[in-house]
């Protein structure tokens, strides 16, 4: 039996982990494989960062033993699956070890994890390790990419092989909502509390819509307290809550600045919106480029009149609104599907065995 060693960033409660690497573990399993899960940070490392405390220095050093550990036992695996890196802030030298002693790896990425090097404000960081992702893309046999923005980056770090794999969803959990007519517009956003700062981008514009027409913001977040001078709802985010939570909303919303990080964003986002049959409204960033085609699933918005504009027409039409939500919900079937893209996957690991 194939043994598969994934080395995810996050325990399942990460969403990148969670959705790169935690929700595939039951195909790999059901088609024959034996898995073993050892995530780099823990339950204690992500509680910390998202209640916004200082961070346990003893911890974070358990961490990095923890990971050094299972990496001493990799030899008992027929592959090894890495999300990112295996050890952040230090350079590539792990990766290095398993490609020069014939173990491989394949190494997955779903955001632009290379900028928080060679971006970096401390001149050491930049001047240290501004090349580190470039090496562990080089070194792996196969590079997993989210979307054509990491394709590139891959591209000209010379990975050996690049394979395109969106962040999708589990059509066993996810399905269009039921519609019903009147009643308040609610206008909605999924997201963690670090990126609760995106939707500051658009807050005059979402104030003046609720104050125009009946409408409310529904927010499915992580308890985080957001300053909105209108009505507004939230929900508390759980992993078994959020189809329900998104299901409350009548319109989607991915809102992005145009920078180089957010360029390496998936649209997980607008493919949670559409899987649940809802029309998005999105910035003309990155992947939002490819996932929303311009009045057929949704309204790309560059600027606070193009918002407001968008805004309006979905709040008054309430058959627009299920016909892009109609048109969302075949695109994911058709793209972004858990089953469809799982092959695809396991058809690189039987290539590599």
């Amino acid at each position: 039996m194939s043994k598969i060693l994934f080395l995810p960033k996050y325990p399942r409660m990460g969403a990148s982990s969670r959705l790169r690497t935690y929700q595939f573990l039951p195909n790999w399993e059901g088609a024959g494989y034996s898995v073993k899960v050892s995530p780099f940070f823990n339950e204690q490392y992500l509680q910390e960062r998202y209640k916004g405390e200082g961070l346990d220095t003893w911890n974070l050093l358990r961490c990095y033993f923890q990971r050094l550990w299972v990496l001493l036992g990799a030899w008992r695996y027929t592959d090894v699956w890495i999300e990112k890196e295996l050890f952040p802030f230090v350079p590539a030298w792990a990766e290095w070890i398993l490609a020069k002693v014939g173990k491989g790896y394949f190494v997955d990425y779903d955001d632009a994890v290379f900028h928080r090097y060679d971006q970096a404000r401390r001149p050491w960081v930049r001047r240290i390790f501004s090349d580190k992702i470039d090496r562990v893309m080089r070194y792996a046999n196969v590079v997993f990419v989210g979307n054509s923005y990491l394709e590139q980056r891959a591209q000209h770090a010379g990975a050996k092989k690049i394979v395109r794999l969106p962040t999708v969803i589990d059509t066993k959990k996810y399905g269009p909502k039921t519609w019903s007519d009147g009643g308040t517009v609610r206008i909605g956003w999924i997201g963690s509390p670090s990126t609760l700062k995106y939707l500051n981008l658009i807050r005059p514009e979402l104030e003046q819509i609720c104050m125009e027409y009946d409408a409310e913001v529904l927010l499915v977040n992580g308890k985080v307290k957001w300053k909105f001078d209108g009505p507004m709802r939230l929900i508390p985010w759980t992993e078994e809550g959020e189809v329900a939570a998104i299901r409350e909303m009548d319109i989607g919303l991915m809102p992005l600045p145009d920078t180089p990080w957010e360029k390496g964003k998936c649209a997980y986002k607008l493919i949670q919106y559409m899987a649940c049959g809802l029309p998005v409204i999105a910035s003309p960033v990155g992947m939002n480029l490819d996932v929303v085609e311009e009045g057929v699933n949704g309204f790309l918005a560059k600027d606070g009149e193009s918002w407001l504009a968008a805004l309006r027409t979905l709040v008054q039409d309430a058959v627009l609104r299920r016909k892009m939500g109609e048109n969302g919900f075949g695109l994911v079937q058709k793209e972004y599907t858990l089953e469809g893209n799982f092959g695809r996957m396991r058809g690189e690991v039987g290539n590599s065995e």
